[in-house]
């Protein structure tokens, strides 16, 4: 990596980090090789890269993936969050501890949210994602295995590219045929727009005017202008730049790109590149969770296609142009959704979010301008450079401009992802999946994944964009809608959501680490007591003000607001209560996702200046 450029204000707080580079690909090498971490590891890797081990000890106490014990012969990892919760998780966790809580061979343990909502209760076996009612058989396969032995790389079925083929671990959405925003048809070469750029046939000049008039904005949660963004970091004139695809989204309910980095990993990728050509950066990387390793794997295959045909390295397509394009296994963590503590974790840091300013567009990765995306966003620009702003806006509906990725989960009759215009209704979007589970009546949804507030049966048909849901009290967040039939303890769903955010708690602020435990704490005692929502004191109130007010990102800002919307619903309001977002102005929202709104981040409302 080159020199950071020149410290700017706020960033005196790094001074005594150490320079890098990251120790965490090597963790994970070693992990991988002996399935944990052996202090003998530890000591011989500190003395190869002369960095002190309390170092190396706190970056494995931070990050939830590494450990320091041996494993057993079975990790069986059952998540507990709202999709799954929804879906009789309790039950399903209680029945698992009956039967192999006394197994010596088997670990089990109660996760966050893992990304396979549409398969809830979702359910891990030695990290290999897996149907609830399949994972007997393979807890039975995998007794044999040597305990550091990791599940077999899933091999391709036969789809359209031999490079972007999925694995029987994905599962497929498109029906076999390209989603609305993929310009390439059944055998079409694809890459087209990157050729075009590279061959000069398309100015790279247009490229960011292309997606400022098309209104482009981030699909991670944020919703920040996309182009105006790209147009920041390529304004800066430090050397060199780097580019991000965020593929960390870890929040409950949320799992569009997933689907898309199995289904469209050739979008995502020609997104990132194009990114990179406009904004001058020669070096990119695609961060991806660690539970997405089916989908890592396809996106692995796309980028050695790249290589391949020339179209990623050190000489791309004959043009004397560098764009080098890597994966970084996230080492785990939703806080990791947040840009700022995704790039300390690049750097090699515990994943703790930045104050800001500086922005990663200016000070980002090793101090240098960073252009950082979503997956969604990334996976749409091909189409929009090709065909143009004007067909980019027409794809929209009510005034909405564009196509949108929505995962839907909870009680409906068919959980998945779905693309659909933006500015389609929930009640649309519901009807898409069937209608909530069983013909039953609807309690409430949430729009926008787990961030996002409450919203009653009479807000269904309130536009799904990012203007007409702030105005309803909640917000657009990462395109997660959460289905909840009538008869739902919402207030218990709010407290699950409350638990989901005090474990993902980075702990860096005070507001976010004790808040967040502390308002967890009251509600589950008035829930065991048998209260409701009628129930709970000032004391609530007062704490979201709190974290709200003074928590440094958005995952303490927005972990309240669920739990005080739902206050509102079983009282007789007509809408949740409005969601909270700290007043900025427009050039300094590119916050990370936790809180899906500008000025925050993730891993999730992700556009961690946005993920997104």
């Amino acid at each position: 990596m080159a020199k950071a450029q020149a410290r700017v204000p706020g960033v005196e707080a790094r001074a005594g980090k150490f320079p890098g580079p990251s120790l965490i690909p090597a963790l994970h090498a070693i992990q991988e090789r002996l399935g944990w971490l052996p202090r003998e590891e530890l000591v011989t890797l500190s003395r190869d890269v002369h960095r002190p081990l309390y170092e190396i000890e706190g970056l494995i106490s931070f990050y939830p993936h590494f450990r320091t014990d041996p494993p057993g012969k079975v990790a069986l990892h059952v998540c507990h969050d709202l999709s799954c919760w929804l879906q009789g998780a309790d039950q399903r966790i209680a029945a698992l501890r009956e039967r192999y809580g006394e197994d010596a061979d088997i670990e089990l343990v109660e996760v966050s949210c893992i990304g396979r909502c549409d398969a809830a209760p979702a359910v891990a076996v030695n990290e290999r994602p897996v149907v609830a009612d399949e994972a007997d058989a393979l807890i039975d396969a995998a007794r044999a295995r040597q305990p550091a032995q990791p599940a077999p790389t899933p091999t391709a079925t036969p789809s359209p590219s031999p490079a972007t083929r999925a694995t029987p671990a994905t599962r497929a959405y498109g029906g076999g045929t390209p989603w609305p925003n993929d310009p390439y048809g059944a055998g079409q070469e694809r890459y087209g727009t990157l050729r075009a750029v590279l061959s000069g046939e398309l100015d790279p000049g247009r490229l960011i005017a292309i997606l400022q008039d098309s209104g482009l904005r981030g699909m991670g949660g944020a919703g920040f202008p996309a182009g105006r963004k790209w147009e920041l970091v390529a304004a800066q004139a430090a050397r060199p730049k780097y580019a991000i695809c965020n593929a960390d989204e870890s929040e409950p309910g949320t799992f569009k790109d997933r689907q898309i980095l199995a289904e469209q990993p050739h979008l995502v990728l020609e997104g990132l590149l194009l990114g990179m050509v406009a904004v001058g950066a020669e070096e990119g990387w695609v961060f991806i969770r660690h539970e997405y390793g089916p989908e890592e794997a396809v996106i692995r295959r796309e980028i050695e296609a790249l290589r391949a045909a020339g179209l990623a390295g050190d000489d791309v397509a004959g043009t004397g142009r560098r764009l080098s394009i890597e994966v970084f296994t996230s080492p785990g963590g939703y806080i990791l959704g947040e840009e700022s503590a995704l790039i300390e974790c690049m750097e090699g840091h515990r994943g703790e979010p930045r104050n800001k300013p500086p922005f990663p567009g200016i000070y980002g990765l090793w101090g240098q301008p960073t252009l950082m995306n979503s997956v969604e966003t990334f996976a749409h620009v091909p189409i929009i450079i090709q065909r143009g702003a004007d067909w980019w806006k027409q794809q929209g509906t009510g005034g909405s401009s564009g196509l949108k990725f929505f995962a839907v989960s909870g009680h409906v009759e068919r959980p998945g992802v779905y693309c659909v215009p933006l500015g389609s209704t929930a009640r649309q979007l519901l009807e898409l999946a069937g209608g909530v589970a069983g013909g039953r009546a609807l309690g409430a949804i949430q729009p926008g994944g787990a961030s996002s507030n409450f919203l009653g049966p009479d807000r269904l048909d309130v536009p799904l964009d990012f203007d007409a849901l702030a105005k309803a009290g909640s917000m657009l967040g990462s395109g997660a809608l959460v289905v909840l039939a009538e008869g739902t303890d919402l207030l218990a769903a709010a407290t699950n959501v409350l638990r989901f955010f005090r474990d993902e708690s980075c702990g860096k602020c005070v507001p976010c680490r004790v808040g967040s435990t502390k308002a967890h704490q009251i509600l589950s005692d008035l829930l065991a007591d048998g209260g409701g929502p009628g129930d709970v004191d000032g004391r609530i109130l007062r704490l979201e003000e709190t974290m709200r007010k003074t928590s440094i990102c958005g995952l303490g800002q927005v972990a309240l607001g669920p739990v005080l919307s739902v206050l509102g619903l079983p009282r007789g309001a007509t809408a949740a209560q409005p969601h909270p977002h700290p007043a900025q102005p427009p050039e300094q929202a590119h916050g990370g996702r936790p809180a899906g709104q500008p000025g925050a981040g993730r891993a999730a409302g992700q556009e961690n200046g946005d993920e997104a």
